[in-house]
């Protein structure tokens, strides 16, 4: 490459890399939501029942765990930029009946195809795959 054609070059160069910067320092990161905890409030468009304790904490970097609604659970998740998706997840085998059982089926099989998430203020919000309304959580503990 000659002189001036480097010349002509590197400031193009220099220009999309300051603009590729910048666009990446322009996208607020996405809160963290290791070592929170939240409780079920809503099911998508449902109710919880009263006095549920469908609950939902993250620990650790990397791992996640809950009450849902008679099981406690436990499991991985992967969280980016706004997208959520919960792994293989394990629970307790408690009798689990009636109307309860029906919302920790509802609860766990919600958050196997969880899309995405938005914070707004203490309020968790996790998109599911399939569901109009979002699983609306409201947190118990920073």
């Amino acid at each position: 490459m000659s002189h001036s054609t480097s010349c002509f070059v590197r400031p193009f160069a220099c220009l999309a890399i300051s603009l590729s910067l910048a666009a990446c320092a322009g996208q607020p990161a996405a809160p963290s939501l290791t070592g929170t905890e939240w409780r079920l409030e809503a099911l998508g468009d449902s109710a919880v029942m009263e006095r549920s304790q469908a609950t939902l904490t993250f620990p650790e970097a990397g791992r996640v765990a809950g009450n849902g609604s008679c099981n406690r659970f436990f499991g991985s998740v992967r969280i980016t930029q706004g997208h959520i998706g919960f792994g293989q997840m394990g629970s307790t085998k408690m009798a689990c009946m009636g109307p309860a059982n029906e919302q920790e089926a509802r609860y766990l099989a919600a958050l196997q195809k969880a899309e995405r998430y938005e914070l707004q203020g203490r309020t968790l919000l996790i998109h599911v795959q399939g569901m109009a309304q979002p699983l609306r959580f409201v947190q118990t503990r920073p």
